[in-house]
């Protein structure tokens, strides 16, 4: 007799930028959007801003993307320990992961569009958006994971 599927359990992943304003933010709310109901997406910086700049969320809004529900939030704001993946969004970036863990660290190199024009944070979405694809269905298609379109 065969056993009952276990249901499939959310994959978590953090992604961690400096000041948790701008590409974190873009990579949590696309990976919601492209992921949405196989992965649990986080985001924080390693020295929050403490807002989300206006630009991120016009951005995204023009994707037909919301961010509502996120803010700007520093790592002892997110439970890093259950993570079963932290992305880092470029090499000024650190974030120390706790003793035992288990996840696996991923190093990005996206620019920070922070102080740049609407132009340039478009590109860093896309880059952004290319990179987070690739990581859900690459990294995690062992998991199965079918990606809204």
């Amino acid at each position: 007799m065969r056993k009952p599927a276990e249901p499939l359990r959310e994959i978590n992943l953090l992604f961690v930028c400096l000041g948790n304003s701008c590409r974190s933010q873009m990579a949590e709310a696309l990976t919601r959007r492209l992921g949405e109901g196989k992965v649990r997406a986080w985001s924080a910086g390693s020295r929050p801003l403490g807002y989300i700049l206006p630009e991120t969320a016009e951005i995204l809004a023009e994707k037909e993307i919301s961010i509502d529900g996120q803010w700007s939030k520093g790592l002892k704001d997110v439970p890093v320990g259950e993570m079963d993946y932290v992305i880092s969004m470029g090499c000024e970036v650190s974030c120390p992961v706790p003793v035992g863990f288990k996840g696996r660290v991923i190093e990005w190199n996206i620019p920070d569009p922070y102080g740049h024009d609407l132009d340039f944070f478009r590109s860093v979405r896309d880059l952004v958006e290319q990179h987070v694809r690739s990581l859900l269905e690459g990294a995690l298609a062992s998991d199965k994971l079918n990606l809204k379109q």
